[in-house]
């Protein structure tokens, strides 16, 4: 059945009221995006900051009544806010679209994410299986493709793996399939944490991970250290990082621009001997070794 989407271009309202209302006038879904140019690259530690100009797509049943909508969110929008921009939207398998442009990527040498049912022509493939989902953490950025490069390039066997701001998990699970003994995947979004349990259930290596709130005591002794976040809470988290780290660790750093990385390599500098590890689309990744 063919559906109806409505457009709204939001000004000062609050995005939540708005979208409420949407779906209190029957929506199927609403999706929030930047109406502008203005990515929120450093959001601080525990919030979730929209951008300063939102737009709003809400998709309806194809037989909704537009008029009744649209008094509907007249309590939520000020008068001359409501602009709605209706288009017909073609019916498609919803539950395979978000698919259509994720395809098997290799990542050094032998390591492999790949959405489920596409296996990679590779008889030597390490496989991680992962669609796409709410947490971040697909191979397809480059602060994530650089932290699989670098795990399918180091020695991770064997080895217990810390992974701070785990996302979807995938590089506590790259490091498990690699041979890793055991991972704690951390994270402060209740969403990734539920996304990583998932993901390493499909993968076969949920009896070797532990994922857990951020909050919680990390304990130490890990051999590896994966922290694939962004500058601000990488520099905040330097100590606490260190802490945890074994004599000797191998340490990964990523989500980093260019410009930030001399800030962060300087932060861990009296725990760790640091390098550049790689450097994309203008994110820095950094790479160092626990000093005894």
């Amino acid at each position: 059945m063919p559906h109806v989407e409505l457009r709204l271009q939001l000004g000062p309202e609050d995005p939540d009221r708005v979208e409420a209302a949407c779906f209190a006038a029957g929506a199927l879904s609403v999706t929030l995006s930047d109406a502008g140019d203005s990515p929120v690259l450093e959001p601080a530690p525990g919030t979730t900051p929209l951008w300063p100009a939102v737009a709003l797509a809400a998709l309806f049943p194809h037989d909704i009544d537009r008029e009744s909508v649209e008094r509907a969110l007249s309590g939520a929008l000020a008068p001359a806010r409501l602009e709605p921009d209706w288009t017909e939207v073609e019916d498609r398998a919803w539950e395979r679209e978000w698919l259509k442009d994720f395809r098997p990527l290799r990542h050094g040498r032998r390591l492999w994410v790949c959405p489920h049912g596409q296996p990679p022509d590779d008889p030597q493939a390490v496989i991680v299986w992962l669609d796409p989902g709410l947490a971040f953490g697909t191979g397809t950025h480059a602060t994530t493709a650089l932290g699989l490069e670098w795990l399918d390039a180091t020695a991770v066997a064997g080895r217990r793996v810390l992974d701070v701001g785990t996302g979807s998990g995938i590089l506590a699970i790259a490091a498990l399939a690699l041979g890793a003994r055991s991972a704690l995947a951390i994270d402060i979004d209740p969403q990734a944490l539920i996304a990583a349990q998932d993901n390493a259930a499909r993968n076969g290596v949920r009896d070797r991970l532990i994922v857990a709130d951020a909050g919680r005591d990390w304990g130490s002794g890990f051999e590896i250290v994966l922290a694939n976040i962004l500058a601000e809470p990488l520099i905040a988290l330097a100590p606490r990082i260190a802490a945890s780290a074994a004599p000797g660790a191998a340490l990964f750093l990523s989500g980093i621009l260019l410009e930030q990385s001399d800030l962060v390599a300087a932060a861990y500098r009296p725990w760790f001997d640091m390098r550049t590890a790689g450097a994309r689309d203008g994110w820095a990744a950094l790479a160092g070794h626990r000093k005894a």
